[in-house]
């Protein structure tokens, strides 16, 4: 495909860059507020044409960061941070927001794995997670391949769930997740097979894109998010309205559960496009690049 980026590694996060354009930070010993669920998180992530596509602590999600891999619900626990849905109670705050720790990095060329542990706010340790992702670089876009394998570490099973398994309608994030900008609001979204808007939300699809739209100067940006063929289960969460966020969702409208010392392993993939890219060049994209 295209060129390698270079890595650089600070205290606190890796920078990755092509040329002199810094792509994104990946921050994995955040100084995070314990309410806000700390895990590692890419942000400030930005295209090519060195525009941000993806937003920080917003005022009304502040647990809301970048680009995350996080879960809202597992066995009761709170990965994502923030308030709990809660059946017949709605949105409630609880003592279960948990932590996503950090361990060590292994970097080979353009592939960073990492080992990171989730532990519940009463200190257990719950998840072992070994994760994944390569960077390519290409003329007008850029790549980031996302892979993980989650272990349950418990003797009993782990359930995944999300707002929607625990009765909200159409709220079933969970899993790898992206927060834009405030720009981005009422963007374009355009998905697999005629796909299109915000009636994709629940909806199962092969890809899906957000087309937004920068403040300040005179661009736009696309994201297009692939789904591994090999995830089960996959349905978008997606809105342009009130705030713009993609989630290729594992346990939208159905639970997930892991058995004791069992694996659940993901893989994503996450364009970045220079331009507004049309549904010809989407499609032909996806095709040109299979898994």
């Amino acid at each position: 495909m295209g060129e390698h980026p270079v890595i650089t590694r600070r205290d606190s996060a890796l920078v990755v860059s092509a040329g002199d354009v810094e792509l994104f930070r990946y921050v994995h010993r955040p100084s995070t507020p314990a309410f806000e669920g700390p895990k590692p998180y890419l942000h400030p992530v930005r295209s090519l044409a060195g525009d941000v596509v993806t937003a920080f602590r917003p005022h009304d999600h502040r647990w809301h960061k970048g680009v995350q891999m996080t879960a809202t619900d597992v066995s009761g626990e709170n990965f994502w941070g923030g308030v709990t849905y809660v059946r017949d109670r709605g949105y409630v705050v609880l003592p279960n927001v948990g932590t996503m720790r950090h361990e060590e990095f292994e970097v080979e060329g353009p592939r960073i794995g990492e080992r990171l542990s989730w532990f519940t706010e009463a200190g257990q340790r719950w998840v072992g997670e070994t994760r994944s992702f390569t960077v390519d670089v290409e003329d007008e876009s850029w790549t980031l391949e996302f892979a993980t394998t989650l272990t349950n570490l418990r003797a009993e099973p782990l359930v995944f769930g999300s707002p929607t398994t625990n009765g909200r309608e159409l709220a079933g994030y969970t899993g790898f997740f992206w927060r834009g900008p405030r720009s981005f609001t009422d963007g374009v979204v355009l998905a697999a097979d005629g796909g299109a808007g915000q009636e994709m939300m629940g909806e199962a699809a092969r890809w899906l894109a957000f087309i937004g739209h920068h403040d300040e100067v005179d661009r736009s940006s696309t994201l297009l998010f692939v789904d591994h063929p090999d995830n089960k289960g996959t349905h978008w969460f997606v809105r342009s309205t009130p705030f713009a966020a993609v989630n290729p969702s594992f346990a939208f409208h159905e639970t997930v559960e892991l058995p004791a010392g069992a694996d659940l392993s993901l893989r994503y993939r996450l364009v970045v496009g220079n331009g507004e890219w049309s549904r010809d060049r989407l499609e032909s994209y996806v095709e040109e690049h299979p898994w």
